[in-house]
């Protein structure tokens, strides 16, 4: 499955069907990752409050990877950010 996100929401219905096509529940998955089943469920429904660790560890546990992508043109300049 190759998913583009741009919302948080999306993140967490990716999550979201990403567990239920491997056939786990919130609890199979929370004690794959030592977490309780409401965790489980917050991290769905609300997939902003995930830090990058628990992402990192959400998507391995789920079979899948983060892909952090260029999206401009290849040869295009890199823009100038501001902190």
């Amino acid at each position: 499955m190759k998913q583009l996100l741009s919302t948080a929401g999306q993140l967490g219905q990716v999550l979201q069907s990403a567990r239920r096509a491997g056939k786990l529940s919130q609890t199979d998955l929370a004690s794959r990752l030592g977490i309780s089943q409401s965790r489980v469920s917050h991290m769905e429904l609300n997939p902003g409050s995930i830090s990058a660790d628990q992402l990192l560890a959400l998507v391995s546990s789920l079979g899948l990877e983060l892909v952090v992508q260029d999206k401009r043109p290849a040869g295009a300049d890199s823009p100038t950010v501001e902190w």
